[in-house]
């Protein structure tokens, strides 16, 4: 008689319960298998950290991320995975060991070199009758969810500098300036300071859009522009109207004398150096008028009108020159 059929027939609950085992077995590990396909294919990292920092568990995407697969990750420590920016989730790490959940965003290298990765991490300790044992992670991908904020705030800058901005030279545009005119007046005021607005106008400049073109014209006032920056204070402030039309705030002045100064350095500034074009040398002037608070103005648009009229008696006393206002 054959032995198996012989213990069937002898114990046959004994082989009835081992067929039951293998079932068992079987269906255990085809729920195991689908399980560890669901967790590799959730769109984020999982992973079980333990007490000392070393991985457990991690599921397919930490290959993803970071260029290491699940079963090369067992055993290995945070500090080694994170590299680099393990000193920036220290904190959390030790706040989860602590048993308190966390949450932070981080920006993630991208082990390839490409752009960084945007991730949103929570932590959650594994406390088993009031003693932390590990932390479970769970790491999920937001980096569209970023670059769209980042799009967006670039955006916002963008319609903010041409909202306040000249296109054509980058410089404040009437808006911003009105704004720090404003703004210097009332610094002014409680300092005991003078404030000067000034008209610039470029001299003959329809000459040099007729002459060399609208392209060269553009180019010269952007050199004007460049020039004149390049050598004022921080705290002052030119703007562009439009046209060949430039505005310049002079904020904290002690005095007429000072502003005299600063306009002779801006005039030979423009006056001795081309501007150059296509290979050619393009010389220019301007003529300014200004108006100093508090003795021609007490506002904005009372200053900027005295200082318009300033700007005409420059031109016709010759042009390439400077004049103050004077009262009538």
């Amino acid at each position: 008689m054959d032995l198996s059929a012989s213990l069937a027939f002898t114990y046959p609950g004994t082989v009835v319960e081992a067929q039951d085992l293998e079932v068992e077995l079987a269906r255990l590990r085809g729920q195991l298998k689908l399980l560890q396909s669901l967790v590799d294919h959730v769109p984020a990292m999982l992973a079980y950290w333990d007490m000392n920092q070393r991985c457990v568990f991690a599921n397919r995407a930490y290959e993803v991320w970071f260029g290491v697969s699940p079963d090369a990750l067992v055993g290995r420590s945070m500090r080694e995975l994170l590299g680099a920016i393990y000193p920036l989730n220290l904190p959390f790490i030790e706040g989860a060991l602590r048993g308190a959940a966390q949450q932070f965003e981080r920006e993630i290298p991208d082990p390839l070199g490409g752009p960084p990765r945007y991730s949103q991490a929570h932590y959650v300790p594994d406390i088993v009758d009031g003693v932390v044992r590990g932390f479970y992670v769970l790491v999920a991908d937001i980096t569209h969810r970023r670059r769209l904020e980042q799009d967006l705030q670039r955006a916002k800058d963008v319609a903010d500098m041409l909202a306040s901005h000249d296109a054509l030279t980058g410089l404040p545009n009437r808006t911003l300036l009105e704004d720090r005119a404003a703004a210097a007046i009332e610094r002014a005021r409680r300092s005991d300071r003078g404030v000067v607005l000034a008209f610039l106008d470029m001299d003959d400049f329809k000459t040099i859009n007729d002459t060399f073109g609208h392209a060269a014209g553009d180019a010269v006032l952007r050199g004007v522009a460049a020039r004149l920056s390049d050598a004022m204070n921080p705290w002052d402030t030119l703007a562009r109207l439009g046209g060949d039309e430039f505005v310049l705030l002079i904020p904290e002045i002690a005095d007429e004398q000072a502003a005299a100064r600063m306009f002779g350095r801006l005039l030979r500034l423009v006056r001795e150096a081309p501007f150059m074009f296509g290979g050619q040398a393009i010389t220019t002037s301007f003529s300014l008028g200004a108006a100093l608070f508090p003795r021609d103005g007490d506002d904005v648009p009372t200053l900027l009108a005295h200082a318009d009229k300033a700007l005409y008696v420059a031109k016709r006393a010759g042009k390439d020159r400077w004049a103050p206002h004077r009262r009538s």
